[in-house]
């Protein structure tokens, strides 16, 4: 019996690890456009290069941001 409830809890924890990682990718997505939509910048001519710049950018500005207070 305790292998079954080993099991149950096994399967609540892999389903509260999706939820968790689908969460992550909601706010990662929403932030992304977010970021995109306030910098009037197109989807069509971003480049790889230029999303990993944009974002050391932003890291550095919250990174001194938060250095600050």
């Amino acid at each position: 019996m305790s292998q079954s409830n080993l099991e149950k809890q096994e399967a609540k924890l892999k389903q509260l690890n999706q939820k968790i990682k689908a969460e992550k990718s909601k706010i990662e997505q929403s932030l992304g456009k977010e970021i995109i939509k306030s910098s009037n910048l197109n989807y069509a001519t971003l480049t790889t290069p230029q999303i990993k710049m944009i974002a050391k950018k932003i890291a550095a500005f919250l990174n001194q941001d938060q250095n600050n207070q």
